[in-house]
């Protein structure tokens, strides 16, 4: 019974963390160019650790806790590319705690102080492939918990409703002129954002499709297509929290009705556009979402719909300030953002169409 009590804490203390903490804005982004089109960004920088992860951390700790997997003093073990582990790191100092995180060493420096900030430590591996064995090993090592995001993103978090991120989008729409999205656009890192969406779709009777977005570096969007889950990749994605080497267990194929591959030149130049269109710097995954979600508006401008469209801005962009926002880094990663400004640009603040360099497929029904 000492540990059921300390597990009935371990739940007040996150639900009352949840409970002093706000919804998550959905913010209109203004585009004149596309008359007819309405197009939302819901921001979900704006949760206490920056970004969308902040709400997967706090299910994947319910669900350990629901589960008995976590107790008192317990080490806790997250393989991450860095946002998960940032928040994993907070709720484990609410609990009091120990956090690893396991990360590739290419993880920006910015994230790595957050998690220590945190009281987090990390373990760094070489490659992005490495961090589920080293994870699952340190965690054996410590008689710890492997948190396993990559397993359980999809079931921890409670589709139906209990505002989750689909539930507080179709609440924030429901005075639009448009209350149900044409899209709804996001990346998977994990999968479990994805899978949220189609299931509360489905559940709740929508129509909206959908999609998501995939960086290069990243076998999601061939796997898609093929239904191959041998796919691998020998490199990790550059888009940090988005991308996998491999088909994670926790993305769901057959959920998604959409998805778009996406060049990194493009997802790059789509944040220094929007840092002049929304004042402030975003992440590169809100980058692939928004870069990925431009095919899909021109074909609605074409074709004359009235609609709106909803994009996930997963994190802000403070904490790439030495990558994606450096020149050095571009040239380094021989990433040219400027043709690609040139074409947003052309669309976006003048209506012009453009043939994207992107792949698209549609999930067959």
């Amino acid at each position: 019974m000492l540990n059921r009590t300390w597990i009935s804490e371990s739940v007040r203390i996150i639900e009352a963390d949840f409970n002093r903490s706000a919804d998550t804005h959905l913010l209109p982004l203004s585009v004149p160019a596309l008359p007819g089109l309405h197009v939302y960004f819901k921001d979900e920088s704006s949760h206490p650790t920056g970004s969308l992860k902040h709400r997967l951390a706090r299910s994947l700790f319910l669900y350990a806790l629901a589960n008995g997997w976590v107790g008192q003093g317990k080490t806790m073990v997250e393989a991450s590319s860095g946002s998960t582990a940032v928040s994993e790191a907070y709720f484990a100092r609410l609990l009091g705690l120990p956090f690893v995180a396991v990360m590739p060493r290419s993880t920006s420096p910015d994230k790595i102080a957050a998690i220590e900030f945190y009281g987090g430590r990390c373990h760094f591996v070489a490659q992005s492939a490495e961090v589920y064995a080293a994870a699952a090993q340190l965690a054996r090592d410590c008689d710890g918990h492997y948190m396993d995001q990559f397993t359980y993103a999809e079931r921890a978090t409670d589709w139906r409703g209990n505002n989750n991120i689909a539930e507080s989008v179709f609440a924030q729409m429901a005075h639009e002129q448009f209350p149900e999205p044409r899209y709804i656009i996001c990346a998977a890192g994990t999968g479990g954002t994805s899978a949220t969406f189609s299931r509360y779709v489905r559940y709740r009777r929508h129509a909206t499709e959908i999609v998501v977005a995939d960086p290069d570096n990243s076998v999601f969007f061939d796997y898609f297509v093929s239904g191959d889950a041998t796919l691998t990749h020998e490199r990790g994605s550059r888009i940090e929290g988005i991308g996998r080497p491999r088909v994670e267990a926790s993305f769901l194929r057959a959920a998604i009705d959409v998805m778009v591959k996406v060049p990194d030149a493009g997802a790059i130049a789509a944040i220094h556009w929007l840092e002049s269109a929304l004042a402030r710097r975003c992440g590169g995954s809100t980058g692939t979402i928004l870069y990925g979600a431009l095919p899909l508006l021109q074909r609605l401008q074409q074709r004359g719909e009235r609609a709106s469209v909803v994009l996930v801005l997963c994190d802000g962009g403070e904490r790439y300030r030495h990558s994606y926002y450096e020149p050095a880094w571009l040239r380094a990663n021989g990433i040219d953002v400027e043709p690609e400004l040139v074409r947003i640009r052309a669309f976006l603040e003048r209506g012009e169409a453009q043939d994207w360099p992107v792949r698209e497929h549609a999930r067959e029904n």
